[in-house]
């Protein structure tokens, strides 16, 4: 088991380009091999959870040519998948399990879906129940994985209320509607991400968006296009939190994804005070990338809007970085999902802050953070394997006196392969041991 070893670090300057968005690169992997013609892709994330994708797509039949963060996908259309000779391994990657569900879900044969030991404790329910709705056969542990899905089922159209806002949910649903006899649609309570939709349609599938219900027929097909895809808000969050917290800094991150359905983080931090503007904003492959420049920051605390939660669900432990070091009291509601991430992501970080003398409060959907100083901690921090729990307290080292340790690392490389280098090219002091 890896750990990081932090030391205090006060300046954060220079440039960065961070990886590929990894909903992004998981979905051009999916709807590539599902499409007519050979779909080429750049900007592709070269981290585990992408990787597992595209080898479960390669199992089925498909040849995908990877040349670096270029990905060449011979797509086999909607009916070209054939039955793998073994389970497929998706590793850490919640994603893949959900989405792949739909999509395999109405094959003409058998199909079964593993994950390490993170993603077997991980809830699918949520994507079993709607599938089954129509007309999916999946057995499950206890609707957790593995999931065994049962092929040459007859699926229909549903309409579907999203009970939790979940972006997964929603194209996990969408992709077994592109089978399924008749319109489905998905309804949710507030806004995710919309990825799916957007390369559904580059791809000349029709959706139709009406406020918050997204509908679509089956019985079309995906026609292959180039996709470009830009780097990971998600990913860059953590320099943007780094570059606000940090006693000296002057950050651009270049080329990241500002899609509306994943800001939620930007206007977080802007509301927090934090010294943060856009430039060079511009449309590539119905994607919004800007330049991201963020200087050294007065935060304060707020009461996070509830609408804002779902646009930062995967954000929210570097934003407790953030509010750890803002002036005042900073309070989280609404975040229920946090709980089955990777980790009980809210008593994960609750239980680091602990560590670091910040005093916070669990709520049952949330959590209260009072800013303060770090102290020197009184123990390792646990990462419990989640990756964006290990970058978030890497981050803390910007505003910490005393040497951080983080166990737990090795799941980074799953979605930021080279955090560490690109942290200390710019003035931070990581070592992995």
């Amino acid at each position: 088991m890896s750990k990081f070893i932090t030391q205090p670090a006060k300046k954060l300057l220079g440039k960065l380009k961070v990886p590929g968005d990894k909903s992004i690169s998981h979905r051009s992997i999916m709807l590539g091999s599902l499409a007519n013609g050979i779909t080429e892709v750049s900007g592709f994330l070269q981290g585990e959870d992408a990787l597992a994708t595209l080898e479960a797509f390669q199992k089925m039949g498909v040849k995908i040519e990877r040349d670096g963060d270029k990905v060449t996908i011979h797509g086999v259309g909607l009916y070209g998948l054939k039955q793998p000779d073994s389970a497929l391994d998706l590793g850490n990657s919640g994603t893949s399990m959900r989405l792949m569900s739909g999509i395999l879900a109405a094959q003409n044969f058998d199909s079964e879906l593993v994950g390490d030991e993170s993603l077997s404790k991980r809830p699918m329910g949520r994507v079993i129940d709607p599938l089954t709705d129509m007309g999916a056969v999946i057995e499950s542990n206890d609707g957790k994985p593995p999931l065994k899905i049962k092929g040459a089922q007859l699926l229909k159209g549903i309409d579907y209320d999203l009970p939790v806002a979940s972006a997964q949910v929603k194209s996990c649903v969408l992709l077994a509607g592109l089978y399924a006899q008749g319109e489905t649609c998905v309804s949710e309570p507030e806004t995710t991400r919309d990825h799916t939709e957007r390369m559904l349609k580059g791809l000349g599938y029709a959706v139709k968006v009406e406020g918050n219900k997204i509908c679509l027929s089956g019985g079309g097909e995906l026609t292959a296009m180039k996709i470009q895809v830009p780097s990971d808000i998600s990913s860059a969050t953590f320099f943007m939190v780094a570059a606000a917290i940090a006693p000296q800094a002057d950050l651009t991150l270049e080329g990241v994804n500002i899609n509306p359905t994943r800001i939620g983080v930007i206007d977080i931090l802007q509301l927090m005070g934090a010294n943060l503007s856009l430039s060079n904003k511009r449309e590539i492959g119905g994607e919004l990338l800007a330049d991201i420049r963020i200087q050294s920051s007065q935060l304060k605390g707020i009461y996070i809007p509830v609408e804002l939660v779902p646009l930062a669900i995967d954000e929210f432990p570097a934003i407790f970085i953030a509010a750890s070091c803002a002036q005042g009291e900073t309070v989280l509601t609404s975040a229920k999902e946090l709980r089955v991430k990777e980790s009980d992501r809210i008593q994960v970080m609750a239980d680091g802050l602990d560590i670091l003398g910040i005093e916070n409060e669990v709520l049952e959907d949330g959590i209260k953070i009072q800013g303060g100083l770090f102290q020197k901690p009184n123990g390792i921090i646990e990462s419990h394997h989640d990756h964006r729990i290990s970058m978030s307290f890497a981050v803390a080292s910007l505003r910490c006196e005393h040497v951080i340790e983080i166990n737990g690392v090795d799941n980074v490389k799953t979605s930021f392969p080279n955090f560490v280098e690109l942290a200390n090219s710019v003035g931070m002091n990581i070592v992995e041991i």
